[in-house]
């Protein structure tokens, strides 16, 4: 006997029996929705730490400096050495909210559509996830952050300086001696657009793999990779140390029937409902954004002026 590795994918046949088990089966479900949710969320990139909640609330410390309170002094031979007290960050508190949705999948869809119906359904839910739970990360991100220099020049039109304001902001963060590296620039859709048509910028980067012009990707540039948004950030570009701004408190509720769909803190839950001949698609996330430190963090305006 011999066997296939790795092995090959699971597909549906497309009968409304395959279907049927498959919106039954929880972990099928889950893992559909982890393939589109974890691809979408630009929240859990900017906020990488995690954070599970008890009790519907979380503490933390904001704005810890990474050294002590006095300077070290010169100690005489004998002598004792000086004491300093090292301070902690501001205390806050925030509450978990709990984000969800049902969508109706009828069997007379299932039946004449397929699996039509089903993936409308899922993607239509994580979409709406995602869009919520980021711009309202995004808002506290803004809230948060209030560092901020203005463009040279606005990035929409002239003669704009992108990388300069870029690597100035990038600069700023780093000369806080806090401990960041900036690895992220995040701008919305618009902005990021007027950057890859810039002429100017376009000629620092490698002509190498076909470049922005013809992928429409950017490479790592100035150590920064250029994400774009449509939740929660407009006229403003935002230069992030990823890795220490902050985090996302999920709270896993539990509860019968209900999944993981991955490392994004959407849970899932397939209902069925034999009185209206139906199913229930539920997705919730119960969570809120945390900004541990808000300096990891520069805010570029103007730049759609």
């Amino acid at each position: 006997m011999s066997y296939t590795y790795p092995p090959v994918a699971p597909t549906l046949s497309g009968d409304v029996v395959t279907i049927n088990r498959f919106l039954a089966n929880p972990t099928l479900v889950a893992r559909r929705l982890r393939t589109i949710a974890e691809q979408r969320f630009i929240s859990d990139v900017l906020l990488q730490g995690r954070f599970q909640v008890s009790g519907g609330a979380v503490l933390y410390e904001t704005g810890e400096s990474i050294y002590t309170d006095r300077p070290p002094s010169a100690v005489a031979p004998g002598a004792e050495y000086p004491q300093t007290p090292v301070s902690t960050g501001d205390a806050s508190i925030a509450k978990t909210v709990k984000w969800g949705e049902d969508v109706p999948i009828t069997d007379e869809s299932i039946k004449r559509q397929l699996m039509n119906p089903v993936e409308r359904a899922f993607l239509k839910l994580v979409n709406t996830m995602v869009k919520t739970v980021d711009s309202v990360s995004m808002s506290a991100i803004s809230s948060a952050v209030t560092q901020s220099t203005n463009a040279s020049a606005s990035w929409a039109t002239g003669s704009p300086n992108i990388l300069r304001d870029v690597a100035r902001a990038k600069a700023n963060i780093i000369a806080l001696n806090q401990g960041y590296e900036p690895d992220t620039l995040v701008v919305d859709d618009l902005t990021y657009a007027n950057i890859i048509s810039d002429e100017k910028f376009s000629l620092l980067l490698p002509r190498e793999g076909g470049g922005p012009v013809y992928t429409g990707e950017f490479p790592v540039v100035a150590g920064l990779r250029i994400l774009p948004t449509p939740n929660g950030l407009s006229g403003t570009a935002l230069v992030v140390d990823s890795k220490q701004l902050g985090g996302m408190a999920d709270e896993n509720l539990g509860g019968p029937g209900y999944v993981s769909a991955g490392g994004v803190g959407v849970e899932a839950k397939m209902i069925r409902e034999d009185k209206t001949d139906s199913w229930l698609g539920r997705c919730r996330r119960v969570t809120v954004p945390i900004v541990l430190e808000p300096r990891a963090a520069w805010k570029i305006t103007g730049v759609a002026a």
